[in-house]
């Protein structure tokens, strides 16, 4: 008999199931350190693969054993919450209660032998954080860094067809469309697992649906029902670009329009088109201050680009159709 994992929906979930907006950080790298012990998605990630080298550097063997290319990863390694930045995620990584460092890597510690240094790291060692966070942190900048434009060109062209799929059929075929693994049978999202067979009741607190470049074929969730609900799942890699790694046709196309307005106004501009944002999220996104921000989506709106409209005590800003055309569409 098939061993499912069955998501069960309220009336209140459906409201607040929600389509993260940009790549998770955490997510990404550790999945990318799945991909990396794998063989599987050779045309997508062999050419990265190879570009990493065949040794592993110091910081990754340090960070392997947590990572099994199969079964569990620990939770706390992709903790909760709408992380933009991979330091924002280490951060609240580093800060992880005790009682979960001890409890996640009990689990893992079942099926395989850990380093030595993982004691301390269930103790809620400094040391062994510092360490940890620090593998994950050169992994990070060293395979995942280089390529970020082009995981979040990916995932927001996923989120766009899910923002589409939404308005035209509402969250029926949201869930019904998410991946070839997934059975939504309402009010129960039913996902196809090798490693168990459970129930997972939302209760009311939604679901997170996180779009992956690195996820592979299956779709995972956190295995602790207690965390916030989210749902991981792979964009479509047949549409992936073969030069990925380079940047591709959206890096050319980013530094001709870079030439045409200014290299921080055209990604002002970029940032806006892809999904509408506030000011303040357009500041983070980009890493201006808020008073730049304010001035480059000014200029934007003055030239029929960016339009902007109040929604409480904060401004929200959407790409004109002229400025999601000049951001290729």
């Amino acid at each position: 008999m098939a061993t499912m994992v069955r998501i069960h929906f309220t009336s209140t979930d459906f409201a607040r199931t929600v389509v993260a907006a940009e790549p998770d950080p955490m997510w990404e790298t550790l999945l990318s350190l799945h991909m990396l012990q794998s063989r599987d998605g050779r045309r997508v990630f062999g050419p990265w693969r190879r570009a990493l080298g065949g040794v592993p550097s110091e910081s990754l063997r340090e960070v392997l054993p947590f990572a099994p290319p199969r079964g569990y990863s620990p939770d706390f390694l992709t903790p909760a919450g709408a992380i933009g930045h991979v330091e924002e995620g280490i951060d609240v990584l580093a800060s992880t209660p005790r009682s979960r460092l001890r409890g996640d890597l009990e689990v893992l510690g079942r099926d395989r032998r850990l380093p030595g240094w993982s004691s301390d790291l269930a103790n809620g060692g400094t040391g062994a954080l510092r360490r940890l966070t620090g593998a994950l942190r050169d992994h990070h900048d060293r395979a995942l860094a280089p390529h970020w434009d082009s995981i979040r060109r990916h995932v927001h062209a996923d989120r766009a067809l899910r923002a589409r799929t939404l308005l035209q059929g509402g969250v029926d075929s949201l869930l019904s469309g998410l991946s070839p693994a997934l059975d939504w049978q309402s009010p129960v999202l039913e996902m196809r697992s090798l490693l168990t067979d459970r129930d997972l009741h939302l209760d009311g607190r939604g679901l997170r649906l996180i779009p992956s470049f690195f996820c592979w074929r299956a779709p995972i969730l956190l295995r602790d029902p207690s965390l916030q609900p989210v749902l991981v799942y792979p964009v479509d890699h047949d549409a992936v670009d073969a030069d990925w790694l380079s940047g591709g046709r959206g890096r050319r196309g980013d530094e001709a329009l870079g030439n045409l307005l200014g290299r921080t106004r055209a990604e002002v501009l970029c940032t806006v088109a892809r999904h509408g944002h506030s000011t303040t999220q357009v500041a983070r996104q980009v890493g201006v201050s808020m008073a730049t921000a304010s001035q480059h989506l000014s200029v934007l709106r003055e030239n029929g680009l960016v339009a902007t409209h109040r929604l409480g005590s904060s401004s929200h800003h959407t790409a004109t159709p002229l400025g999601r055309g000049l951001c290729g569409g």
